[in-house]
């Protein structure tokens, strides 16, 4: 599946990588402190050549914040892009794009001048970032970092392509459980409304030649960033004021 067509689940994009939580090898254990919760951020670390990994949100209606970092470091080297407003996560998501800087220390001229001086001072070599985005909304980006110069091969680029699109998935969802509850959303619906977000599900299936869970979702994504309800989006949907894709 080409990058940004569609959405994966976190499982089936696991799978893609041959990562088990309960069955992982021994040197993809041995990345992650025993007592550490598993975030979305392991599988990159498990799966790619690469030490570190950041994932964070950047535009509305999303807070600016880290989502999840494998170590301290990357952690920090995400909230300097935060606070700068530049670096590769956010050059990845405005070109809806992967970012490859395969050695960053021999770069004569970094995009990002502030940050480059900072990745440099803590040994940063490789500099990777994939967009994460669902549909017509963008949510953020996943920076991946190496301490020794990597390059990324097309099956590497496929990989993180395919892991940050479920990872956007998961995010979105994480965004919209703690949403407050919206009247108009499918579980707090009457029967005809439902019937109508069905049939606005329906038609984000033709058009986006998507499965009905990945129809929902876009319809989901719209109405939280428009700040609105399922309900309405639907109805436009159904009027045909609204078409996927935009």
């Amino acid at each position: 599946m080409p990058y940004g067509e569609g959405t994966l689940s976190w499982t089936q994009a696991a799978s893609l990588t041959g990562f088990c939580w309960v069955t992982g090898q021994e040197d993809t254990i041995s990345k992650f402190p025993v007592e550490r919760a598993p975030t979305l951020c392991d599988p990159f670390v498990a799966s790619l050549p690469i030490t570190r990994a950041a994932i964070s949100t950047l535009k509305n209606p999303f807070d600016a914040e880290t989502v999840c970092a494998s170590d301290a470091l990357a952690a920090h080297l995400d909230e300097l892009q935060i606070d700068l407003g530049e670096g590769p996560c956010w050059q990845a998501l405005s070109a809806r794009a992967p970012v490859l800087v395969s050695d960053l220390q021999h770069t004569r001229s970094p995009t990002w001048p502030s940050l480059h001086t900072a990745i440099a001072q803590f040994g940063i070599h490789s500099v990777f970032a994939f967009p994460l985005f669902v549909g017509e909304l963008d949510i953020g980006a996943v920076d991946l970092y190496a301490d020794t110069p990597q390059l990324f091969t097309t099956t590497d680029v496929a990989r993180a392509s395919a892991l940050a699109a479920a990872a956007a998935v998961d995010v979105l969802n994480q965004a919209l459980d703690r949403r407050p509850a919206h009247d108009g959303d499918p579980a707090q619906d009457g029967p005809f409304s439902r019937r109508e977000v069905h049939q606005a599900t329906g038609m984000v299936i033709a058009q986006m030649k998507v499965s009905p869970e990945d129809a929902l979702l876009l319809i989901r994504a719209r109405a939280f960033a428009d700040g609105r309800s399922v309900r309405d989006i639907a109805s436009q949907i159904v009027n045909r004021e609204i078409s996927f894709p935009l």
